[in-house]
């Protein structure tokens, strides 16, 4: 393989177990020369939607997590990237990125940059209500970056999660296109979360709009940012710049 498709070692950090499956496969499809490992602390979720908030605590807990996962190596050598899966707690992935010497992504922000160049009305799915605040947040956030205004439509498929955690697939994919059927007339919908890109399929048939999941986006983000940080001269770092 090319030097620069060497074997690379990310860190994959989920509050969900739902979230491991789609993206160990975004992986196997999209970088299956990565050595993709996960760190999963379903404690963040729970404490998250108790809490009804991101705190400085709960900053402080993916400060750690991000530092686990770079003072360490093994294969692959030391951890090139890291990539949360987690779309509520985009404040204190941010907050990581600041201060990261690696790259580090957000669950959704490839997927958003492709729904914004869809259009000006996005749709948004999400089955964990405390991802939906933080996620319209940050869709507008891009938005405004770009000098743009968009108009988010969210929905939560209710249920939807429960029914997964259950074992019920079918059912959980049911609900994920019904709620994006009732988003209405949109130029993009967007599954704002790992856990929900099995829905694809059946999202796609009860919307006219482009469905986009983020596991695949997320990837191929990620192995974009690793690669051209290891083709620089040694000393530069783009994610520093």
């Amino acid at each position: 393989m090319p030097a620069s498709d060497a074997v690379a070692r990310i860190a994959m950090i989920h509050a969900l177990e739902e979230s491991v499956a789609p993206a160990r496969e975004a992986f196997a499809q999209g970088w299956p020369e990565a050595f993709a490992y996960d760190l999963l602390d379903t404690s963040l979720a729970v404490d998250r939607a108790d809490a009804g908030r991101l705190d400085d605590g709960m900053v402080a807990r993916f400060h750690t997590l991000a530092d686990y996962v770079a003072a360490h190596g093994g294969r692959g050598g030391r951890t090139a990237g890291i990539l949360f899966t987690c779309s509520a707690f985009g404040p204190a992935i941010d907050a990581v990125k600041a201060r990261a010497a690696i790259p580090v992504l957000r669950p959704n922000e490839a997927a958003f940059e492709t729904a914004l160049r869809a259009g000006d009305r996005i749709g948004l799915v999400v089955s964990f209500e405390p991802s939906r605040l933080s996620l319209e947040q940050e869709l507008h956030a891009m938005a405004a970056a770009q000098g743009r205004e968009v108009t988010v439509v969210s929905a939560v498929a209710a249920g939807a999660l429960e029914a997964l955690k259950a074992g019920d697939g079918e059912r959980h994919d049911a609900l994920v296109a019904e709620a994006a059927a009732g988003l209405g007339e949109v130029d993009a919908v967007v599954l704002g979360q790992f856990s929900l890109a099995r829905a694809h399929g059946r999202t796609a048939l009860a919307t006219a709009a482009p469905v986009i999941t983020t596991p695949g986006s997320a990837v191929a983000a990620l192995r974009a940012a690793v690669l051209a940080r290891r083709a620089l001269p040694e000393g530069q770092d783009p994610h520093r710049a």
